[in-house]
This record gives structure tokens, C-alpha cells and sequence, in this order.
């Protein structure tokens, strides 16, 4: 009988203990459990990569590390897409001929699975599974059409070229590190993030809104072999729009700069101050780059210098009086010598 109740007890006691394991598991904030869900769900849903393996190759070779950087600034910018420097990113609105605009590019990558998209939060770039956009969220909170489609018995939306929101998305936030990299002496500007902003009018006039975040380095094996064209009067297409971003082609305002506080530049800075503060920072940023190199004395180049000067004066000084020389004796022997003249003969009258 004892051993009964034993065994009851044991049973009783392991049940317990797994629930209270199970329960332990579970307790996850709601957004990681959507973000999980989703990112399984567009693992399950993603199409076959269009990247072959030199592409791949090839976009971890332009990839630059940052991680052993010892001195980097992040700045943030706000890109007007309909400035002239950024039209090149604008158009063409619609796709003709095969050709369309970043917007669209981007658009149609994250609708079909290839290109990770992220959940714009107000202040963080948070870049992992959690924060997962859900695609038909975005495109009822955007009212933007869209067809259901069903494949492996799983839902997709399908979305028209004609659909694609590229006219309406008038800017675009950079997110960009400025760095130095000590072990390879090192100072450049990579591109980390880029995010659409879409203008819709509504009961209050026309509102700007963000639509999602994409890490560039996601983006960047698609676009670096998209030409487009760059000038209005040379209409070669010469520059991909990587090297558009590379160089660093484009113009934008910054908004803000990675700070303890994490605040933008108009919740420390007064409005009619901001333009200073914003050339105060592009000037932090290049007096930073000139300290980099070494710059000799100015009063030993100055000295330096007037002793090369003075050495040059007297070089030419010498040039000349040896040129004037040469030429007058040119002229001496060109001169026809004189004729000797016949010795004359005294006539004496003679007695």
C-alpha cells in the first residue's frame, strides 16, 4: 500500500514539474511569438535566392567591417527624393522598359520574400526576427491593392507594378557610419540602412509616414548591377545605384546623430539653429579626417620654402647671363670680317 501511494506521489510531483517547465517556456512578450511566427512562416513561404554564389561572394568581399573600428559617428539623413542630386533614385515612378526606381525595387523584393523587411520603431533600428514586418499589415495600413494568392496551400499577396506604391514614396532616411579602422589606417562611409517614407493624403493634407527599415547589405546584391542615369546631360547609364550609395552621389540633410539620449537634433536645437548645428557636425566630421594625416611645421615649410625660391632666382639669374653671353657672341661671329687694305706707296717728287 505504501508503495502505491510512492508511486502516486513520484507521478504527481514529475507532472507538476513539466508544467511549470512548460509554462516557463511560454512566457514570451507577444511581439517575439508574431515576430517568430512570421519569420517562420516567410521561411517556409520564401522563394528560391535569385543570387548565384559569385553574387553572394562577391556583395561579402564589398561588405565593410566595422567592428574593429576605434573611432565611429552613425548620422542619420532625411533624403528628398525629388531634389535634383536624388531624382536618380526617384525615377522613372513607373517601371518602363524593364526600369524602375529604388522604391519599386525594394517594394517587389519584400513582396516575393527575397529581401528581408523590418518594423520601423520609433528611435531603435532593432534588426532581428521579432521585429519582422507582417506584409499584409503593411499593405492594409498603406491601402495599397493587392491580390491573394494561394501556393502549398499558404496564402501570398500579389501585388501589381501598377500598384506599387514608387511615386507616392518622395524620401528616403540614410542611416550611415562614419569610421575609422586603425589596423588597416581606414576612413569611410558605410551605407547601414535604408527606410521609405511614403506621403498619402488624408483628412488632414498630405501625412508622411515610414513604411519599414532594410539593412543595406540585405539590398545591395540587387542593385549593384541596376544602372540608371545619373545626369540629365549625359544620359549613358554609367553608375549602378550601389555606386550611387558607395560614392555617395546623393544629398540629405541630417536629422539626427547616434547619442547617449537617442534624441534627433530638433529636441536639443532650436528650429532656427538647426542648419548651424547640421554644418557644425559635416565640419566635426571632416576636421576629424584632416587630423588624421601627419602636417609638417608651417614656419620650416615657410623657411623651406624661401630658400627654394631664392635658389630659383639665382638659377634663372645665371640662365639669363649665360643666354645674353651665348647671344652676343653669336652676333660677334656673324659679323663680316674687315678687308686688310693695301699698304700705300709714298710718291716723292724727285729734284
Amino acid at each position: 500500500m505504501k508503495r502505491i501511494y510512492f508511486i502516486l506521489a513520484l507521478a504527481i510531483c514529475t507532472l507538476t514539474a513539466s508544467t511549470a517547465m512548460q509554462a516557463q517556456d511560454n512566457r514570451r512578450t507577444p511581439q517575439a511569438r508574431r515576430g517568430a511566427d512570421r519569420n517562420r512562416e516567410r521561411n517556409e513561404d520564401k522563394a528560391p535566392s535569385e543570387l548565384t554564389a559569385r553574387a553572394q561572394q562577391m556583395n561579402e568581399l564589398m561588405t565593410q567591417d566595422i567592428g574593429h573600428a576605434r573611432w565611429m559617428r552613425v548620422i542619420y539623413r532625411d533624403l528628398d527624393l525629388l531634389n535634383e542630386k536624388n531624382a536618380p533614385l526617384y525615377y522613372p515612378t513607373t517601371p518602363v522598359n524593364g526600369v524602375s526606381n529604388l522604391c519599386a525595387t525594394i517594394f517587389r523584393l519584400v513582396s516575393e520574400g527575397k529581401l528581408p523587411a523590418y518594423e520601423y520603431v520609433d528611435g531603435y533600428e532593432i534588426f532581428d526576427e521579432a521585429h519582422l514586418i507582417d506584409f499584409k499589415e503593411v499593405l492594409d495600413r498603406f491601402e495599397i491593392m493587392y491580390e491573394t494568392d494561394t501556393v502549398n496551400n499558404r496564402q501570398h499577396y500579389v501585388v501589381n507594378e501598377s500598384d506599387i506604391p514608387s511615386l507616392e514614396v518622395k524620401s528616403l532616411y540614410a542611416k550611415e557610419a562614419w569610421f575609422f579602422d586603425q589596423n588597416n589606417s581606414v576612413y569611410d562611409v558605410k551605407i547601414l540602412a535604408v527606410c521609405p517614407f511614403i506621403y498619402l493624403n488624408r483628412d488632414f493634407g498630405e501625412q508622411r509616414s515610414p513604411m519599414f527599415w532594410i539593412r543595406y547589405e540585405d539590398l545591395r546584391p540587387y542593385v549593384m548591377n541596376t544602372y540608371i542615369m545619373t545626369s540629365n546631360i549625359n544620359n549613358a547609364k554609367t553608375f549602378t545605384i550601389d555606386d550611387y550609395f558607395r560614392l555617395r552621389m546623393f544629398e540629405g540633410e541630417i536629422f539626427k546623430t547616434e547619442n547617449l539620449l537617442n534624441i534627433p537634433l530638433n529636441a536639443y536645437v532650436p528650429e532656427d539653429s538647426i542648419k548651424f548645428e547640421q554644418e557644425r557636425i559635416e565640419k566635426q566630421l571632416a576636421d576629424f579626417k584632416e587630423s588624421l594625416w601627419f602636417k609638417p611645421d608651417t614656419t620650416q615649410l615657410l623657411a623651406t620654402d624661401k630658400k627654394a625660391k631664392k635658389a630659383n632666382a639665382r638659377a634663372q639669374k645665371k640662365a639669363a647671363k649665360e643666354k645674353a653671353s651665348k647671344q652676343t657672341d653669336e652676333k660677334q661671329s656673324k659679323q663680316p670680317k674687315a678687308e686688310k687694305s693695301a699698304p700705300a706707296r709714298s710718291v716723292r717728287r724727285g729734284r
